[in-house]
């Protein structure tokens, strides 16, 4: 690599999934927090090996069904109330039951849009580039190969260290990848 690149990360590949996993904790206590791996499946328990916290994509998906509910609630019973008030067959204007079809919608509509944008902002969406990709042996993350990538934005990251920790940890090979 030529001195005047600057660097991603680097890149370790690993045998099988158990190695993977054994790396992520030993990643993990040695103190990095920005890496990530690449296995061609999920693997079981990664989460808990990496540290990662749950997601906050749920409580997203909450908050807009919510406001989609109390939306559609509040636009039936202005329109029943305010705008249009009919009184038809002996019915009470605000009729609960008759709000569930739209407001059901509206649920389902905006916990949708939310589900969409909330996936988009935390995956850091559009990138248009990921340095991770100019790795030729990172094509393999998508049919037989468990990969690991220190990120050099960590704080603990140097280089040779990082590369020699991996090695240390059973990596069968090391690529430092250029930003």
């Amino acid at each position: 690599m030529s001195t005047n690149q600057k660097t991603f990360g680097v890149l370790a590949e690993f045998a099988n999934p158990a190695d993977l996993m054994d790396a992520a904790t030993e990643v993990r206590k040695a103190g990095f927090k920005d890496f990530d791996t690449y296995s061609p499946f999920p693997i079981h328990g990664m989460d808990d090996a990496m540290g990662l916290k749950p997601s906050k994509l749920g409580w997203i998906v909450l908050v807009h069904g919510i406001l989609g509910l109390l939306g559609g609630i509040a636009l039936q019973s202005w329109a029943m109330n305010v705008a249009y008030p009919m009184h038809i067959g002996g019915m009470p204007f605000l009729n609960f039951p008759a709000f569930v079809p739209v407001a059901f919608a509206l649920v389902i509509l905006l916990a949708s849009f939310g589900a969409f944008m909330g996936m988009f902002f935390l995956n850091r969406l559009p990138r248009l580039h990921q340095p991770i990709f100019n790795s030729d042996r990172i094509s393999k993350a998508t049919d037989d190969g468990f990969f690991l990538c220190i990120e050099a934005t960590d704080p603990a990251f140097s280089e040779m260290k990082t590369a020699e920790f991996l090695k240390s940890i059973g990596a069968t090979e090391i690529e430092v990848i250029p930003e």
